[in-house]
């Protein structure tokens, strides 16, 4: 029997060649038996408020890129800000995910009350496990 870390996680972003890399290390490493995946900000957000009543159909780790298109990761945190308490809840960690280096960037992604983490791009193994060990 596979012990996986947590039982759902999901990836925001719109970058293919991420996205398989990701689901690579967290299928070899055993992170999340389920994945959620979405290519822009507005298909995730269409998902999580379908879903904020429904606490088992939400992912416990999120990976958000900033930069995509239609609805980039901005306005998503912007949109979920409002849903703090049900994401608290619910027991959903958001990490974003970002290949900036911009401190003020950094800066204004953690002052989000709703961000655990900020990583940087590329992603390594280590910072993937400890993102899904340490909400």
């Amino acid at each position: 029997m596979v012990n996986y870390l947590v039982n759902k996680a999901c990836v925001i972003d719109d970058d293919k060649l991420y996205i398989s890399l990701i689901k690579m290390i967290i299928k070899k490493n055993q992170l999340a038996k389920d994945l959620l995946v979405f290519d822009n900000g507005k298909k995730a957000y269409d998902y999580f408020s379908k879903h904020l009543d429904l606490p088992a159909s939400l992912p416990e780790i999120v990976l958000l890129d900033l930069n995509m298109p239609i609805m980039d990761g901005w306005e998503f945190l912007d949109l979920m800000e409002d849903h703090s308490d049900e994401l608290a809840k619910s027991g959903v960690t958001i990490n974003v995910v970002s290949s900036t280096i911009n401190p003020v960037e950094v800066e204004k992604a953690t002052e989000h009350s709703i961000v655990n983490k900020f990583l940087t791009k590329p992603i390594s193994k280590e910072a993937m496990i400890k993102a899904f060990k340490t909400p």
